[in-house]
């Protein structure tokens, strides 16, 4: 990994050894924990700089405190959103949307989005979700004793809600996941080879669905109107693109991450199977103990922020598993209290670009665990394996193994 020169501007005192990509515990790593190796940065300073903190090696300040990171993802004139790291792999500078928009324009096509997420039409989805965990489940169940959670049901199950919100065949499950693994974790040649073949995906659904219109989410996009103007092919692009990626791999990570969690803590998993009212606070534990995203800002101009020099066009890491770990903001952040209450945490984001799929995303996590936990007896990690977990830009576990044999 190519790794920039640390600018003039950084005071020394201020770098740290430090990378989300490849400091101790991030590499994959049987039986790893990244979640818990991040517990080294809060003894040190609340702002730091990592001289390689992104998959092509930039380095970027690093925010450690979740009131600070609050700050800037909610300061959206001085830290902007607008990266283009989607387009970049492909050589190319157009943004995810909303994601990638700052106020005024982030706004408005926030507000045009806002009804296809509504709790109502969650809700409306809920015994499509439901349904589509509880056949994956079945067929597990009925054949095997043991499964690779991720690939035989967290992964499924997380595409098939995606393909059933955008009203598509099932059919084109296997491929989707293909293509957001390699774009999230392959190498250079594999993530340009996925984003092409994403944006082709998206442009050829736009297409089709201006020549026959359904009711479904890309019908919704290509007859959405702005000002009182149609969408651009680019910006029907950066949706479909944003929400084909956001939704998928971080849904399915925190189910296998919460999997991970509740085969080595067998007490909490009968807790859960004896009380699923329990399951909705529970989840928001573990969404807060296993996040999974690195948010990243550029700064708009010079700041002193905490006393730190950030100059224009510095990049500013708010990595949520760093931010829910804080022992200044959650009581024993390592411990993992499924009755945590006041649990603020910001696995989702904060400030205006909130994700927009937060309460789709909480759902398919409750309704996931609950339909496993009603179906599965007693699991545990298959003797012999091991999960790999990863760090990165956004953290995942593969090769978790589970048997209840």
């Amino acid at each position: 990994m190519k790794i920039n020169p640390i600018p003039d501007h950084v005071p020394p005192g201020l770098v740290r050894d430090f990378s989300l990509f490849t400091s101790p515990g991030m590499a994959p790593t049987p039986n790893g924990d990244p979640h818990a190796a991040l517990a080294c940065v809060h003894d040190g300073p609340p702002i730091f700089y990592s001289p390689s903190n992104t998959r092509d090696g930039r380095g970027t300040w690093v925010i450690t405190r979740a009131r600070d990171q609050r700050r800037v993802l909610q300061d959206t004139e001085t830290f902007s959103s607008h990266r283009s790291i989607f387009a970049s792999a492909l050589g190319e500078h157009w943004p995810v949307i909303p994601l990638e928009l700052d106020p005024p324009t982030h706004g408005m096509f926030r507000a045009l989005l806002n009804p296809l997420f509504s709790s109502r039409r969650v809700l409306a989805l809920e015994p499509t979700i439901h349904e589509r965990a509880g056949a994956l489940i079945d067929g597990i169940a009925r054949e095997k004793t043991s499964c690779d959670v991720m690939k035989d049901f967290a992964l499924p199950f997380t595409v098939s809600v995606f393909l059933s919100f955008l009203g598509l065949s099932q059919r084109r499950s296997e491929v989707l996941v293909g293509w957001v693994s390699d774009l999230l974790h392959g190498n250079a040649d594999k993530r340009t080879a996925a984003a092409r073949s994403i944006v082709t995906f998206i442009d050829e659904l736009a297409a089709m669905r201006r020549k026959a219109p359904a009711v479904d989410f890309m019908t919704f996009v290509v007859q959405a109107k702005i000002e009182g103007r149609s969408l651009t092919e680019e910006e029907v692009r950066g949706i479909g693109v944003l929400f084909l990626v956001a939704g998928l791999d971080t849904v399915a990570a925190a189910i296998g991450f919460d999997m991970a969690y509740l085969a080595r803590n067998p007490e909490h998993q009968e807790l859960l199977r004896n009380e699923p009212d329990r399951l909705v606070l529970a989840a928001e534990e573990l969404l807060r103990a296993y996040s999974t995203v690195q948010i990243i800002r550029v700064a708009t101009k010079d700041i002193e922020f905490e006393g730190v020099p950030i100059r224009k066009g510095d990049y500013v890491s708010c990595a949520t598993m760093i931010a829910n770990r804080d022992p200044s903001e959650f009581e024993c952040p390592n411990t993992i209290d499924l009755a945590r209450q006041g649990n603020q945490h910001t696995a989702f984001g904060h400030g205006p670009h909130l994700c927009h799929g937060a309460h789709l995303a909480r759902r398919e996590i409750v309704i996931g665990l609950h339909e496993w936990l009603a179906r599965i007896p007693a699991f545990r990690i298959k003797e012999g394996t091991a999960p790999i977990a990863h760090g990165g830009h956004v953290f995942g576990i593969n090769n978790l193994i589970l048997t209840w044999a």
